[in-house]
């Protein structure tokens, strides 16, 4: 009896221990390349003053290192809103329903050939595909349009003579949401080369799980950015790779997919 009670103690304590270790691993990941992870040097910075000016006996400093750590949860709730709500986000991916990964499968096909046609025009566009974090709050602005996902619509809206075109289109399922959105600018240390459309697609991967498709105007250059991330200079088959993997739509064949999708000109 007591060496089956010793073994439960044993193996609740493995347990645990692997629990807390990747709970770690998955808050570093989140954490990783990111505002917060200089934050949480900062942060540590903070901690060994702390016990420095306790060993010192430096009252003066330990009284305000002191105070300023018995608020520690909520200036981490205050300062790493962001992160945690995404970091939420990404735990709940798992339970995508049937669905929705049924409705995004057919998009696919338009988005891509709409991208790579404006790529080659050189006509800017602003694409945010809604994942588990609704965005109807998030994006300000623009038009309500509830419409099937075209290539002719998306080549229409970010026509330069439409008054619909510098905003985002908002795809939220199988549907076109909203045009001409607005969205929250990321204030990341990018490159200066990058334009505002960048910075929009990179503020609301920041914000929420959604993952923003961009064409650049200068340079025709694609680019997505998901999970903070800012992906620069994709070719044809990286951008069909990154959404057939990133949205929720049911696996097949990527080189299947690569065959039926992209235009004959693309695969030589």
């Amino acid at each position: 009896m007591n060496v089956a009670i010793v073994n439960f103690k044993n193996f609740t304590s493995a347990l645990d221990i692997i629990i807390v270790a990747i709970v770690i691993y998955w808050v570093i990941q989140i954490i990783r390349r990111t505002r917060a992870e200089r934050m949480l040097w900062g942060l540590g910075v903070v901690i060994i003053a702390y016990f420095v000016s306790l060993r010192a006996e430096l009252l003066t400093l330990h009284w305000i290192l002191s105070n300023f750590l018995c608020s520690i949860i909520i200036f981490i709730i205050v300062v790493f809103q962001q992160d945690i709500r995404r970091g939420l986000t990404q735990m709940g991916r798992p339970f995508i329903s049937r669905e929705l990964k049924k409705a995004t499968g057919g998009l696919i096909g338009e988005v891509v050939d709409a991208v790579i046609a404006m790529s080659g025009k050189r006509t800017g566009c602003l694409i945010v595909f809604e994942r588990t974090v609704g965005l109807a709050e998030i994006v300000g602005g623009g038009v309500e349009l509830d419409s099937a996902v075209k290539k002719e619509l998306l080549m229409s809206i970010f026509n330069t003579k439409s008054p619909m075109h510098d905003g985002a289109v908002l795809i939220t399922g199988a549907r076109i949401f909203k045009a001409g959105g607005i969205l929250p600018l990321s204030k990341s240390e990018i490159s200066r080369s990058v334009g505002t459309r960048h910075r929009a697609a990179l503020g609301i991967a920041e914000e929420t799980d959604a993952m923003a498709l961009v064409v650049s105007e200068q340079t025709g250059e694609i680019a997505i950015a998901v999970d903070s991330k800012l992906h620069m200079r994709l070719k044809s088959e990286e951008l069909l790779r990154s959404l057939t993997e990133i949205l929720p739509t049911k696996t097949k064949d990527l080189k299947s997919r690569l065959n039926v999708i992209l235009p004959r000109k693309m695969r030589t």
